[in-house]
């Protein structure tokens, strides 16, 4: 057997259905094995950077590993971007990069990169295989290690003339090498603890976090606060693990979180933060975030326990696990909690201080938005954001209701993630429907991608709202840089609708508020893909909006239906 024989069996035997990937010559014999010999079905992206971020997609839609393949030099450093974001988003992803032959290596060949150095920072691990008989392991070691623990992406990077090498392998293989995960401050050990803070507690909070939808702990987490009534609220990255309605979720905490979110976070004595990492988007400035509350934080990443912000009690364990054990203990004890004047509190807040923004007669995104999410709530469909002002317009007013039903980039930030990301999440879970929202900025950076969605005729909706402007860009302009508008603004641009029908999708356009309804529908009537151009308001901001450095209850915004922007008071 060959190592290219190896590597798809390999795949098979791990129940990988289909990968994503870009051919050329490094890659060549692999590809030959793959089409000649295999089930597994593969998707030609148009680009590299489609292939990762529809990996990406693929994962958080399935909870699978994605897998992608990629050539040497250019094919292997288009990846880099796409690794960056599934790692700061804990996202399981196995890439194969091919590499020119161990001999040529080091000697500035044709397209030779070391594509270990570069990813080194940006990826859980990296190996790059020169013998044959070392191939094997490396394969299994990599699955478990970018699944276990903390998911995250990893890379394979192996010379072309390996996967022509033929060589004996066994037909069993035990991995040889044992990897032991620190359990310093673990849940066994903190549980009293956390039992007699709660006890006291007046005021507390849990906060979600992604980790909560990578351990598939969404009927542990629903068991907890039905039990306790302690309210929840989530960062980005964990949007859907509740319904956020008042019996669930507050919803989004930090920069555009809801007003009653911030509040209750900021005002808690005891917070529960599960599989978060506390970035900068929910702290604001860390030295002064929640000084005089006792932070209870849950990682499975020891790494990330005391990293930002100051914590009373650290609990190194999964989420799963975690919420399991600490309801069962508190059951046990017939544990009750005397929050209703906190409860009151959070539904003063929710009436005092809702989300809004300002109809007139141009298209706000918020409209669509909205009247999406209503058409659309009986299918639930994955909803899948690129990176901008609708990404945050969507995380205050889509309400996400099915599990795994919500793929943003979160750590990164990524533009250009969304569309090949849907693609990748249709392709992982068939018949259902996908909703994309994406700027034009976005859409503009992985737009060939359009080919691999008519190609398999993929039941994407794809919202594309269109300000001609990269409109948080522009929004912090506005607000922070005396309204200079330096390279935010687009003065050309294509004709969107023209390009879509290029590649045979149908395609449809919203100018004005009273067209929504009807476009909606009849987009998310169609059984294809689709493609709808929304001309929103260019000068819409996202509010309320947190400046940079402060604290959660430091909120800009428009209170109580009023046109003008102030602090919450």
């Amino acid at each position: 057997m060959n190592g290219a024989e190896y590597i798809v069996n390999f795949l098979e035997k791990k129940g990988v259905d289909l990968v994503f990937g870009y051919p050329g010559g490094a890659v060549l014999f692999l590809y030959d094995v793959l089409d000649r010999s295999s089930k597994i079905k593969h998707i030609l992206t148009r680009h590299e950077q489609g292939a990762i971020h529809a990996a990406d997609g693929y994962a958080r839609a399935t909870g699978k590993t994605g897998v992608c393949f990629a050539t040497s030099g250019p094919g292997a450093t288009n990846l880099v971007t796409g690794l960056a974001n599934a790692y700061l988003d804990s996202v399981p992803i196995l890439a194969l990069t091919g590499q020119v032959g161990v001999d040529s290596i080091g000697r500035d060949s044709f397209q030779e990169a070391d594509i270990v150095g570069i990813t080194m920072p940006i990826i859980k691990h990296s190996y790059l295989v020169k013998k044959i008989e070392h191939l094997p392991e490396v394969l299994e070691e990599a699955w478990q290690v970018a699944k276990e623990g903390r998911p995250g992406p990893v890379l394979i990077d192996i010379p072309k003339n390996l996967f022509s090498e033929e060589f004996a392998f066994s037909e069993v293989f035990t991995i040889t090498r044992k990897h032991k995960v620190p359990m310093k401050n673990g849940l066994a050990k903190q549980l009293g603890k956390i039992k007699e803070v709660l006890k006291k507690a007046q005021k507390p909070l849990v906060l979600v976090g992604g980790g909560v939808v990578s351990s598939g702990a969404w009927e542990e987490l629903e068991q907890f606060t039905r039990f306790t009534r302690i309210p929840v609220v989530t960062s980005l990255m964990a949007k859907g693990v509740l319904p956020e309605r008042p019996d669930g979720s507050l919803g989004m905490v930090g920069m555009h979180g809801r007003p009653v979110a911030n509040l209750a976070l900021s005002n808690c004595d005891v917070l529960i933060a599960i599989g978060t990492r506390f970035s900068d988007r929910v702290t604001g400035n860390p030295q002064h975030f929640l000084t005089d509350t006792c932070i209870i934080h849950v990682d499975i990443d020891p790494a990330e326990l005391f990293k930002n912000v100051h914590i009373d009690i650290p609990v190194v364990s999964d989420a799963k696990k975690f919420l399991h054990m600490l309801l069962e203990t508190l059951q046990e004890e017939k544990s009750s909690f005397a929050i209703e004047s906190w409860l009151q509190q959070i539904t003063d807040w929710t009436k005092e201080y809702p989300l809004n923004f300002i109809s007139s007669d141009l298209l706000k995104p918020q409209e669509v938005i909205m009247e999406v999410a209503k058409q659309a709530e009986a299918q639930q469909p994955i909803v899948v954001t690129d990176v901008g002002q609708h990404q945050m317009f969507v995380a205050q007013y889509y309400s996400i209701l099915g599990r795994r039903g919500f793929i943003t980039s979160g750590g990164l930030g990524t533009m250009g993630f969304g569309l090949p990301a849907a693609i990748g999440a249709a392709l992982g879970r068939p018949g259902e429907t996908v909703v994309l929202f994406v700027g034009d900025g976005g859409f503009q950076m992985t737009v060939q991608e359009l080919a691999v969605m008519v190609q398999y005729q993929l039941p994407v909706k794809v919202f594309m709202l269109n300000n001609s402007c990269l409109g948080m860009v522009r929004q912090w302009q506005e607000l922070f840089y005396e309204g200079h508008y330096a390279q935010s603004v687009f003065n050309e641009g294509p004709d969107f609708v023209k390009l879509v029908e290029a590649y045979g999708i149908k395609a449809l356009q919203i100018r004005k508020p009273e067209e929504t309804k009807t476009i909606v529908s009849e987009a998310l009537q169609h059984s294809g893909p689709v493609v709808v151009e929304c001309l929103v308001d260019p000068q819409e901001n996202v509010l309320p909006i947190i400046p940079p450095g402060g604290k959660p209850s430091e909120m800009l915004g428009r209170w109580h239906g009023e046109a003008h922007i102030s602090r919450i008071s």
